[in-house]
């Protein structure tokens, strides 16, 4: 009976597959494989996702997460983390599966887990949201770029198209400079126009650059990272974005480095993520990587801006020469 349960429940609150496809979506499409590689990345999303929702409890569906290819492994632990934030927020108590998952082979993907959490964000009502606010003081900003990219990804003709910007309320993030709150919106946003794009770097520079100036060094860094991490551009196409992106080729560079960290940190490094890097920060994953760990605040205070930005900033100045030496 508690497994039939179980499968209701995962069928009642997990997107279909079809939700991962262009032609549900209406996103572009450079060429087959690009389109097949981030629909697999949506599909794998899902999967994740779904696993935890049909567990007894979510520890059950660590051994499947392992078992999954490891290219797409990283997004089907972003799916899991929102599938725990959700039952988290349902449950109306501490129950903290986030937390746990984190605790467990989760924090090999800390970067993927916060972002996961960021999309529960986006589909529980506003009461419920203070619920599943990650508590890492750092990367708990990585909630509101998933939050960001769920919306682009989801709602693309307001936030892409329209470039709607949120009234962002308090308790997006447990505490902090709430006018940040809007830069990693837009960072999720940015990472989202990778896929609207179909990994297509022309099409991408051109929906970045209709967006007001202000907003396209966190847009700008969101490709970065999603062109790294996702991958689905050659060498021509990754150096045409890097010209592309002009003077916005540093956060290009941090945002492919946060890319490379998340890889790097899960063991799940591919031949596209070191051809990312060298042709977006001018080095190999592992010393994006030690960039990121190097740089990074401790203790981490918030002061006139986040330490997260502090950090992005470090990083951005630091591959800066890197970066701008590939033209």
């Amino acid at each position: 009976m508690a497994g039939t349960l179980r499968a209701l429940r995962r069928r009642l609150l997990t997107p279909d597959l079809s939700e991962a496809r262009f032609a549900t979506r209406g996103f572009h499409e450079k060429d087959p494989a690009a389109r097949e590689l981030l629909e697999t990345i949506g599909e794998m999303f899902l999967t994740g996702y779904g696993y935890v929702m049909e567990a007894a409890d979510p520890a059950d569906a660590d051994q499947r997460l392992e078992a999954l290819p490891r290219r797409f492994r990283g997004f089907a632990y972003e799916g899991a983390a929102m599938a725990c934030a959700m039952l988290d927020a349902l449950s109306f108590g501490r129950r903290a599966r986030v937390a746990a998952l984190l605790d467990r082979r989760g924090r090999e993907h800390s970067y993927m887990i916060h972002v996961g959490a960021g999309w529960a964000m986006a589909r529980l009502p506003a009461f419920r949201r203070s619920a599943i606010v990650p508590r890492d003081p750092l990367l708990r900003w990585l909630a509101l770029d998933g939050y960001g990219f769920h919306q682009a990804y989801f709602h693309t003709a307001r936030y892409v198209h329209e470039r709607y910007q949120d009234a962002v309320p308090p308790w997006t993030t447990g505490g902090g400079p709430q006018a940040y709150a809007a830069r990693a919106i837009d960072q999720g946003i940015g990472r989202a126009v990778w896929f609207v794009g179909g990994a297509d770097p022309a099409r991408v520079a051109d929906l970045v650059d209709g967006f007001p100036a202000e907003r396209r060094a966190d847009l700008y860094s969101g490709v970065g990272l999603a062109a790294t991490y996702a991958g689905g551009a050659d060498d021509r196409e990754l150096k045409d974005l890097a010209e592309r992106a002009a003077r916005y080729r540093p956060q290009v560079a941090q945002g492919s480095a946060f890319g490379a960290t998340a890889r790097v940190e899960a063991g799940l490094v591919v031949a596209e993520t070191g051809r990312a890097t060298r042709l977006l920060c001018g080095s190999d994953p592992e010393t994006a990587a030690a960039v990121c760990a190097r740089t990074r605040p401790v203790p981490v205070v918030d002061h006139g801006q986040p330490a997260y930005e502090t950090w992005r900033t470090r990083i951005a100045a630091e591959l800066a020469g890197g970066a701008l030496g590939l033209a």
